[in-house]
């Protein structure tokens, strides 16, 4: 564009290369939602592929959701084709019997258990309707209280539960760069046809990362202090006006409410986004949409509204998934000073893959950062009346 403002020296004639090293090996800290627990508990054991191996969960008698290794220590059996007795999971090889501690509590055919007859176990955890499960190279204690419990959006006045799963081959830092490039929401997510942010803001703090965003279509703002956390209503919002709210609770996991005063009525929801690694170079991705009743409308329509409201949010959200698969990795992104705080995130990030011990304190350090989108939404805006045109020319 004829009004891009770059200022670079006549005798610099150097060419930026991307630097990218191999994804570390090591999976970080923290709790890992594994999907939603209802599907475990046909009373059959579910295997599946998490953090470099096979693990197997199963539900014992008590109604415990278990996670260990596949693989029986005693000849390799895979457990996740065994059967789920009492409170133990029977390896089909030789039915040796482990409880969801990783101890064996039977071997059928022996007097005795070994003493040393032990496989890894997995704490876990059922959370908002979820199984999540502990991750940590250093065997350390796990703090449940760090995923919030929002066992009140689902006691009723809400919709259930909508899930959708995919396996993403690559690494999953391509997801959480997202937290703070807010100009691929006007690009991607709005398809240069629609105003991107106009309002963005990054907090990260401790264990905590926050992306706030709020979009103004009528260039008004919301009645309330920018970048504060909402402890409103979508009535405080005002007409066509929008706001997100992401929240990483450690490595993995994102709640993602959002209040939108449209047209066709108030509408609120919370997205789900988590993720656990199935090797350093793919991850599961899982997004869930829960909404809020109207209460204008029937429980048919609801469900339904329901339904509508949860796949455009997942399809929107999948929108990065071609961007992903095309994509190169780069450690040493080229920034512009219009750019969301990548470095800072990525460090943020980084305290999750390194002991406890070595956690550099800038790495959860509390650090704040809010965009200036006065020249960028005056470009987007220009850009989008250009982009309909010429979809206007084209007969799109």
């Amino acid at each position: 564009m004829d009004d891009q403002r770059t200022e670079i020296p006549e005798d610099d004639d150097e060419v930026r290369t991307i630097d990218a090293k191999p994804p570390s090996h090591r999976y970080a800290r923290g709790w890992y939602c594994l999907g939603v627990a209802a599907g475990f508990k046909d009373g059959g054991p579910h295997t599946l592929n998490a953090f470099g191996t096979k693990l197997v969960v199963f539900q014992g008698e008590s109604g415990k959701l278990n996670v260990l290794n596949a693989y029986c220590p005693h000849m390799g059996g895979d457990l996740s084709e065994g059967e789920v007795k009492g409170e133990s999971i029977a390896c089909p090889f030789h039915d040796w019997r482990w409880g969801g501690d990783g101890k064996c509590t039977l071997i059928p055919y022996a007097r005795y258990v070994p003493p040393r007859a032990r496989t890894r176990s997995w704490p876990t955890m059922e959370r908002n309707q979820q199984l999540f499960v502990w991750n940590d190279p250093e065997n350390g204690e796990p703090d449940p209280d760090i995923i919030p419990d929002l066992a009140d959006k689902f006691a009723g006045g809400w919709s259930v539960l909508s899930w959708k799963s995919e396996v993403m081959e690559t690494n999953v830092r391509e997801l959480i760069d997202n937290m703070s490039d807010l100009a691929h929401f006007f690009y991607v997510h709005g398809e240069g046809k629609r105003r991107g942010p106009s309002y963005f803001k990054n907090i990260f703090d401790g264990q905590i990362g926050y992306q706030y965003m709020e979009f103004h279509e009528n260039k008004t703002p919301l009645r309330h202090d920018p970048g504060a956390p909402f402890t409103g209503t979508v009535d405080d919002i005002l007409p066509g006006n929008f706001r997100s709210e992401g929240v990483y609770y450690g490595p993995a996991y994102m709640l993602n409410p959002h209040w939108r005063n449209a047209p066709e009525g108030p509408m609120e929801s919370i997205l789900f986004n988590a993720h656990y690694p199935i090797t350093p170079d793919s991850f599961m991705l899982h997004v869930g949409v829960i909404v809020k009743d109207d209460p204008r409308l029937s429980r048919e329509q609801n469900a339904q509204r329901a339904a509508d409201i949860s796949e455009y949010q997942q399809s929107a959200f999948y929108q990065d998934v071609h961007i992903w698969k095309t994509k190169t990795r780069i450690d040493n992104p080229l920034l512009c000073h219009a750019d969301g705080p990548i470095y800072q995130l990525r460090r943020w990030h980084d305290q999750f893959y390194c002991d406890a011990a070595d956690i550099d304190p800038l790495m959860t350090k509390r650090f704040e950062w809010t965009a200036d989108l006065s020249f960028a939404n005056e470009v987007w805006d220009r850009q989008i009346v250009e982009n309909l045109e010429r979809a206007a020319r084209r007969g799109l």
